[in-house]
C-alpha cells in the first residue's frame, strides 16, 4: 500500500529522537509537512535536516513539554510555520519509573498533560482544516501491572482511556484519534541500548519475552503511525493498536 501524506501538515511532540523522530520522518517521506519539538537544540536541528531532505516544509522548536505555556506557543509556532495542523503526533514521554513524588510528577506532567494540553491547542487548528488526525503513542505497559515502572504503567494507561474519549468526543469534529502502543524498541542513545549494558540481566530477559526474538525498531512504529494517520484509516477511531512483535502475549 503506498500511503500519502501530501499537503498535510503534522506535529510531532518528542520530534527529534527514537520513534518520534522515525514517525516525523515516515511522514516527511509520505509528502507531509513536519513540525518537531524537543528541548535539546542538537538533535532537532539534525532531524530538521533529515525531513528537509526529503523537499517537504519542515519546522522545530524547543518545547519543555512540562510546562502548559510553552506547549500553547509552540503548536501556535507550528501552526503559522506550517500554514496549519491537520495531524498531531503526542509522543513524548518523561519515563517517570520510580514509585514517589518525582517519577509520578514526571509521568503525569509529560505522558499525560502535555498529551492533554497539545492536544487542546491544536483542536481548533485540525477543526478549522476540516478535520485530520491525532495520535498518543502510549505503551503495552499500559495494559499490565508494573513493579518494575508503575507510574508509567498507570500513565500510559491513562493515555489508552483517553485515546477513546477523544475519539468520541472528537468524532462531530472530524478528528480521529488512535495510539499506538509499542513493545520495547532500540536505537541509539536509547532506553533500551543502554539497558544493554547497565541492566543485562533485565534487557535478556525482555529479549526473551518477546517471540521473534529481537527487540523492535522505530521505524517499525512509524509505519503504523503513517497508516494510522492517513486516509487510509478513515473508519479507524478509538483505537490502540500494539507494535511490540508479540511481546504481550508472553
Amino acid at each position: 500500500m503506498q500511503i500519502s501524506l501530501k499537503g498535510k501538515r503534522a506535529v510531532v511532540t518528542g520530534g527529534s529522537r527514537g520513534i518520534g523522530r522515525s514517525i516525523a520522518l515516515a511522514f516527511a517521506g509520505a509528502g507531509a509537512a513536519v513540525s518537531i519539538c524537543a528541548r535539546g537544540q542538537g538533535a532537532l536541528e539534525t532531524t530538521t535536516n533529515e525531513i528537509l531532505a526529503y523537499g517537504v516544509k519542515a519546522h522545530a522548536g524547543i518545547c519543555d513539554l512540562a510546562d502548559k505555556d510553552a506547549i500553547a506557543a509552540y503548536i501556535a509556532a507550528a501552526a503559522a510555520a506550517l500554514g496549519g495542523i491537520d495531524i498531531l503526533v503526542n509522543n513524548a514521554s518523561g519515563f517517570g519509573a520510580s514509585d514517589d513524588e518525582a517519577g509520578w510528577a514526571k509521568s503525569i506532567d509529560i505522558d499525560v498533560m502535555a498529551t492533554v494540553r497539545a492536544s487542546h491547542a491544536a483542536i481548533p487548528l485540525i477543526e478549522k482544516a476540516g478535520g485530520g488526525a491525532i495520535l498518543n503513542i502510549s505503551s503495552i505497559s499500559g495494559y499490565r501491572a508494573s513493579a518494575r515502572t508503575a507510574p508509567y504503567a498507570a500513565v500510559k494507561a491513562a493515555v489508552i482511556n483517553y485515546t477513546m474519549s477523544q475519539a468520541l468526543a472528537l468524532a462531530s469534529k472530524k478528528i480521529r484519534v488512535n495510539a499506538i502502543a509499542p513493545g520495547s524498541i532500540e536505537f541509539p542513545g536509547g532506553t533500551w541500548e543502554k539497558r544493554k549494558t547497565s541492566d543485562p540481566k533485565l534487557y535478556d530477559a525482555v529479549l526473551r519475552s518477546i517471540p521473534w526474538g529481537r527487540l523492535g525498531a522505530p521505524e517499525e512504529v512509524a509505519n503504523a503511525a503513517l497508516f494510522l494517520c492517513s486516509g487510509a484509516a478513515t473508519w479507524v477511531t478509538g483505537q490502540t493498536l500494539s507494535v511490540d512483535g508479540g511481546q504481550f502475549l508472553g
